[in-house]
């Protein structure tokens, strides 16, 4: 124990003296980001519309319910420290891939939860910059620590303690370019993902079964970095533990960037090397996987992308789901993501327009119900750093969004006189 207790020590103490010098720098981090006010009001909008467009609109919907049951469970076992049936219930559905409707795994969403608390309260003596000198930086994890100790380092509490540090570790350093990140950010972010790493280097063949565990295994290597090869290795492993795992594919291909771990031929071969190992699952979807963030945050991958193969993609991301809340994810990518933005280079705006064209048809042969959040996180790039501090005002910005976009697309249907409902079965027109 006394040596497990010096290997915690170590690399907290730099935080310490990091922390005590009570001057910090989360320009990223430190500022509420949040929606925009939009300059027409969904009530409005609905408004006008009342007796000519009709979509249903659940809130919360099956998605969101899902996913915040299952974190709202994980932190419940472990505000009691109920972490037996914690461990057993995460193993269950990490053995079995469970996922909610949307394909969200639920032994992520349990994980989350239980270490929700912890990474929480870590944000917020982060975000002003300037935490007070008792702020409970190192409490939390620090707890989680001696219960992973408690229990001997079993494989799933490794990966929630593991990922806690992770979290922690971004929140310290943000998402800006590595030169723009303090000195001291960049040591206490170093100081949690060497204690991540250490944390599982006992669970080294733990991955060969466990989505959880080798998802936990990427986001180490997407921090740290290290060769490419074995970034991807780690990736393709997940992909194979889980191909039905929307964000493997997404996560794998963002770090795939120059401006990460990768080079853009890198990031076009492993797409379509991904595309041609689940080809049975996806069909050509996992190249538009992989590809789905890069090249909405990097004009050059855009430009070099494959439009047909990228489209074709697409199209079978939507024969293999047909959720709603994957169908409005790619509805609200191609019209809010792609199509909201020009660059000013020519090629690349090209690409981007012709997946915009691409929402047409996607809302036209799938969508059957409006899901406002993906749109307003579609607005602004689907940014894991962004912060609500509004959710419901957050949602209505997306509602406003889309209904814009519905009115556009329908809108000789609705210049005739027409009505366009949406059913089950999608949009209808009908007389008015």
């Amino acid at each position: 124990m006394m040596a497990f207790a010096e290997r915690l020590l170590a690399p907290l103490a730099t935080l310490r003296e990091t922390f005590k010098a009570n001057r910090l720098d989360l320009a990223h981090d430190g500022v509420l980001q949040t929606a925009p006010p939009s300059r027409v009001t969904p009530r409005q909008v609905a408004s006008a519309l009342e007796n000519a467009l009709t979509i249903p609109c659940p809130d919360p919907t099956a998605e969101e319910r899902a996913r915040d049951a299952h974190q709202a469970h994980g932190l419940k076992l472990a505000r009691v420290e109920a972490w037996d049936i914690l461990i057993d219930e995460i193993q269950e559905a990490d053995l079995a891939r469970t996922k909610t409707p949307g394909g969200m795994p639920v032994a992520e969403l349990l994980a989350y939860g239980a270490r929700a608390d912890v990474v929480s309260a870590a944000e917020h003596a982060l975000l002003t910059g300037r935490p007070d000198k008792d702020a409970p930086l190192l409490a939390g994890i620090e707890a989680l620590e001696q219960v992973l100790a408690d229990y001997g380092n079993p494989p799933v509490l490794a990966a929630i303690v593991a990922m806690a540090h992770i979290d922690i570790g971004w929140a310290w350093r943000g998402t800006g370019w590595d030169i723009e990140v303090p000195e001291r950010n960049r040591e206490a972010f170093a100081a949690h993902f060497d204690r991540a790493a250490d944390i599982l280097t006992d669970h080294a063949d733990g991955t060969e079964h466990s989505p959880l565990l080798a998802a936990t295994v990427c986001a180490l290597s997407a921090g740290r970095g290290g060769p490419v090869r074995q970034l991807v290795r780690e990736f393709e492993h997940w992909i194979d533990l889980d191909p039905r795992n929307p964000r493997a594919y997404r996560t794998f291909g963002a770090q795939l960037l120059p401006r990460w771990h990768g080079d853009y031929d890198r990031l076009e071969l492993e797409a379509r090397r991904a595309a041609g190992r689940t080809h049975d699952i996806w069909g050509a979807g996992a190249y538009a996987w992989v590809m789905f963030d890069a090249i909405s945050s990097d004009p050059n991958a855009c430009a070099r992308l494959d439009l047909d193969f990228f489209l074709d993609g697409l199209a079978d991301i939507l024969r293999n789901a047909q959720d709603q809340h994957t169908v409005n994810l790619i509805a609200a990518y191609c019209a809010n993501t792609m199509g909201a933005t020009q660059t000013g280079d020519d090629e690349t705006d090209y690409i981007r327009t012709q997946i915009a064209d691409a929402a047409a048809w996607v809302v036209r042969e799938y969508l059957t119900e409006l899901h406002p959040m993906l749109w307003a996180h579609a607005a602004r790039g689907f940014d894991n750093a962004l912060r609500v501090r509004c959710p419901d005002r957050f949602a209505a910005s997306g509602y406003a969004d889309a209904l814009r976009y519905l009115t556009d697309l329908f809108r000789r249907e609705l210049a005739s006189g027409k009505r366009v409902v949406f059913t089950e079965n999608g949009a209808e027109t009908r007389a008015a």
